[in-house]
């Protein structure tokens, strides 16, 4: 079987656009379904199969998977630790994919990811990722739905690599900082701008953060996967989970499992069990920039941030990078 390999480079790719597509999904649309990409299942050839793809800013293994007049499927897998993750990066590195190796289809290849190892290391964790608008060569809106093995292998008409691969080059290690998970005041934090569902935005003024501290807001709401569930409910397991972890010197590196037995135990949702694991992995915790205080920003969470501000959390958790020569705070 014959590999195409690329090197995912930008330049020498032709940037004329394409004409305007009757069948594109316009801005506004509901976007696709598990069962609609399901529906475009036939026999692939898998014609690129490059270890060290590069696209916005960061590196996975992609699987693209082609056959004539059937649109393309690609496969994302990344290691726990690259960053920034497939999923902070959904919307570049599917486009990048469509215009560097299927720029002559009017859609965008269908965009499956992986991240390595499994959240809870039973089974691959594969995420079909839909996008509700799309324009040539870029997409947005991303929604991520659960698709199986056995799913892809049907969509693709054959087997799918589920690990990084052998071409895969580790970057040089640097310096190992001191991982942990700890507990912070949202006050404590900068103004999250998240730049996806409107209904995040973060433009709302200084009384309406108050109002949501004195009159919280529990449940959820139908608008976005940010604003499905009960905030108060996850933070407070997130916090007493952690509390316990601590006592018990449980490492950073081993919180996801913990978390996600510990939530088990007390009976949280799946939605719930969802965000504590987000919460609690490497690649999708709550990072803060510099000191994390105020002025300085974020590294990653801006968006479930802003979902708690909005109804009314006080603390949750983030991870933190202590280098051994930091002074202490």
């Amino acid at each position: 079987m014959a590999i195409e390999s690329h090197d995912g480079a930008m330049d020498d790719v032709p940037q004329e656009t394409p004409p305007a597509r009757p069948d594109a999904i316009p801005p506004g649309t509901s976007g696709e379904t598990l069962l609609d990409v399901l529906r475009l299942a036939a026999p692939r050839r898998r014609t690129v199969d490059d270890h060290m793809f590069r696209a916005g800013g960061t590196s996975f293994r992609l699987q693209l998977f082609t056959a004539p007049e059937r649109r393309a499927v690609a496969v994302g897998i990344q290691e726990e630790d690259e960053a920034p993750s497939l999923t902070n990066m959904a919307e570049s590195c599917a486009a990048a994919v469509w215009q560097q190796h299927c720029p002559e289809q009017e859609l965008p290849p269908v965009w499956i990811e992986r991240q390595l190892p499994g959240a809870f290391d039973d089974e691959p964790d594969f995420r079909l990722v839909t996008f509700d608008e799309t324009e040539p060569y870029q997409v947005h809106q991303p929604r991520w739905h659960t698709i199986s093995a056995e799913q892809i292998v049907c969509l693709i008409g054959g087997p799918v690599a589920e690990d990084r691969g052998e071409g895969y080059v580790p970057p040089e290690p640097a310096p190992e900082p001191e991982l942990r998970f700890e507990a912070i005041g949202l006050w404590r934090m900068a103004r999250p701008r998240p730049f996806r569902e409107e209904c995040l935005s973060g433009g709302r003024p200084w009384w309406r953060r108050w109002a949501n501290l004195v009159f919280p807001q529990r449940g959820g709401r139908s608008c976005c996967w940010h604003h499905k569930g009960d905030w108060h409910r996850v933070n407070q397991t997130a916090l007493a989970a952690l509390s316990r972890a601590q006592a018990e010197g449980v490492k950073a590196r081993e919180m996801v499992s913990y978390v996600h037995e510990y939530a088990v135990a007390v009976g949280v949702s799946e939605w719930e069990q969802e965000v504590l694991r987000t919460l609690y992995s490497l690649g999708d915790s709550i990072q803060l920039s510099g000191d994390g205080y105020l002025s300085n920003g974020f590294i990653n969470g801006q968006h479930r941030v802003q979902a708690m501000l909005d109804t009314g959390v006080r603390r949750t958790v983030v991870l933190r990078h202590t280098w051994p020569d930091s002074p202490a705070r």
